[in-house]
């Protein structure tokens, strides 16, 4: 996944894995837990995020405990990427075990929630479509690419041997 288009959900500085998703909601499959994701900061989120959605962070996004539910769970919403000014790094390693795509951008705060933005998520860009203006995030290594692209490490792995397990 190369390029992506979707409407931004904002959010500030310092959101923890806590209020993504809530401990009481951590029994059941991903999708149950999806319909509670972000709850614990904005009620109601899960309802009215859209396929393709992306979420705009400020500063140590996905902070807390390493719960790699998260990351799985935002993805089962159907947030198709995170842009924020900087992640907690356990929960950035997290959303690319599960091939889900997190993107550094220093700027993420001058964006705005409602606009709408095509990422192209190989060349780092960032860009709101109502206004053209562009934004530039850290470019993800090669082998970052590849695991994102292969839908997650497990996938890859699989892929790389042939399906043995």
């Amino acid at each position: 996944m190369t390029i992506i288009e979707g409407k931004v959900w904002k959010f500030g500085d310092n959101v923890d894995t806590d209020v993504i998703v809530p401990g009481k909601y951590l029994i059941g499959d991903i999708d149950e837990i999806a319909e509670h994701v972000m709850e614990g900061i904005r009620p109601g989120f899960a309802e009215l995020v859209n396929k393709g959605d992306v979420l705009v962070g400020g500063k140590n996004f996905g902070t807390g405990s390493s719960r790699e539910v998260a990351p799985r769970a935002i993805q089962a919403a159907g947030v198709s990427a995170i842009v924020a000014e900087s992640f907690a790094r356990i929960f950035f390693r997290n959303c690319i075990n599960v091939g889900f795509v997190p993107l550094e951008c220093p700027t993420a705060g001058e964006i705005e929630e409602g606009q709408h933005l095509h990422i192209d998520t190989v060349a780092g860009e960032i860009t709101v479509i109502e206004t053209g203006i562009s934004h530039h995030a850290l470019k993800l290594p090669t082998e970052i690419g590849e695991i994102l692209e292969a839908g997650g490490l497990e996938p890859l792995l699989k892929l790389r041997i042939g399906g043995r397990t």
